[in-house]
């Protein structure tokens, strides 16, 4: 009979959670360690528990140096980005908004006849006014969730100050009832008074 296969979840019972931190933490180790030993590369595995605990393997015994290979790494990656990106915005940098990109292509069509253009000419302003209409519409978006944004504050703002209203009412409410209630008790106090003296 093969294993039951288990459902990725939290799980709620400390004692339970536990004890699978532990033998899920020691796997893992040991499948980083086999990962080192077989395919002869560097591993480094770091482990934050939920207590704030640090566990840590490294399979050259220096996590530092792997975690230094790894922050090299990640800045290359990032320059290399960089660069991609400045080279991609350059190529639409003349044109940045819809209007001048607009005026420049029917000034280039005013210019020279649609006809005399090359495939190339059309594929680039097709290139140019796809990568404008991207960036209108992004802005519009983000007008529109600022937007949204503005008017949810504004609405709780508004609900705030009736819960601040209701509240206050509320207060005064209870506070008139226990003034009346020590008004009553203020006035049967006398009654049973005489109550008792007229028993004596």
């Amino acid at each position: 009979m093969g294993r039951k296969k288990l459902e990725i979840k939290p799980i709620l019972d400390n004692n339970c959670r536990q004890i699978a931190f532990c033998k899920r933490r020691k796997g893992l180790i040991k499948k980083a360690r086999e990962l080192s030993i077989l395919c002869d590369v560097d591993v480094g595995v770091v482990i934050v528990s939920n207590r704030g605990r640090l566990h840590e393997f490294s399979s050259n015994n220096s996590m530092t140096g792997i975690l230094q290979r790894y922050e090299r790494h990640v800045e290359a990656a990032k320059e290399i980005s960089a660069e991609i990106q400045v080279a991609e915005l350059s190529k639409y940098s003349r044109f940045m908004t819809m209007g001048e990109l607009l005026q420049a292509t029917e000034r280039q069509f005013e210019e020279t006849n649609a006809d005399g253009l090359t495939v190339t000419d059309l594929v680039h302003l097709e290139n140019e006014l796809q990568t404008t209409l991207i960036q209108t519409r992004s802005r519009k978006f983000c007008f529109m969730q600022t937007h949204l944004l503005l008017e949810s504050v504004k609405d709780l703002h508004e609900q705030e100050k009736l819960l601040r209203e209701e509240n206050k009412l509320l207060e005064d409410n209870i506070a008139g009832m226990k003034k009346n209630r020590k008004l009553n008790e203020m006035s049967d106090l006398p009654l049973q008074r005489v109550t008792l003296n007229f028993l004596l």
